[in-house]
C-alpha cells in the first residue's frame, strides 16, 4: 500500500475532520483545529493519504513565546483506527518534525502519550525550564531542533483554542 504524506489543503479539511472524530471518539479535536486555522495559529498540516484515501494528519501550531524564536506545539496528530499501529503516525511525525525545521521552528512541544513521543526525540527533561499551562505533565514534552532552544528558562503561551471548552 502505497502512503503519501503531503502538506493539507482546505479541499482536505472534512476528511481530517473525520479522521480526527474517529481517531478519538469525539469533535473536541477536530474543534480545537477548527478554531487554530480560523485565528491563524497553525504553522502547517500535514495529511497521510494511503493508496489515495485519508488515513492521518497532524498538525503544528504557532507557540508564543518569549523569545525571538519561533517554537510550536505539535497537536493533534491523529490516524484513523482501522490502520492505526501500522508506522502512519511515525511517519507523520517524522516528517512533521522535518517541517517544522524548514518552518524555521526551534522547538517542538507537544502534550501526548509518554510511552510514545520519545522514540521521536521528545522528553520531558527538554521541557524542565518551560513554562506553560502543562508544565509539570508527565505528558508535557519537549524536542530542540536548534540546538540550546531550550536550554534557557522559557514561557510560553497556547493558542487560544487549546484552553476554550471544547464540550
Amino acid at each position: 500500500m502505497a502512503l503519501e504524506i503531503r502538506y493539507a489543503r482546505a479541499g482536505d479539511h472534512p476528511a481530517i475532520g473525520e479522521i480526527l472524530d474517529a481517531a478519538f471518539g469525539g469533535t473536541a479535536e477536530r474543534r480545537i483545529v477548527e478554531r487554530l486555522r480560523a485565528d491563524a495559529e497553525s504553522m502547517f498540516e500535514l495529511i497521510a493519504l494511503q493508496d489515495g484515501e485519508p488515513v492521518g494528519c497532524i498538525m503544528f501550531s504557532r507557540l508564543w513565546a518569549d523569545s525571538m524564536h519561533l517554537y510550536s506545539a505539535l497537536a493533534p496528530l491523529a490516524v484513523h483506527p482501522d490502520v492505526q499501529r501500522t508506522g502512519i503516525g511515525s511517519a507523520l511525525t517524522l516528517r512533521g518534525l522535518e517541517a517544522a525545521r524548514h518552518f524555521d521552528a526551534a522547538a517542538v512541544l507537544v502534550l501526548g502519550h509518554p510511552e510514545y513521543y520519545p522514540k521521536f526525540g521528545f522528553s520531558t527533561e527538554a521541557t524542565a525550564k518551560v513554562s506553560a499551562s502543562y508544565s509539570g505533565s508527565p505528558a508535557f514534552m519537549g524536542i530542540a531542533l536548534v540546538d540550546g532552544a531550550l536550554d534557557e528558562p522559557l514561557m510560553v503561551a497556547y493558542p487560544d483554542a487549546f484552553s476554550v471548552d471544547q464540550g
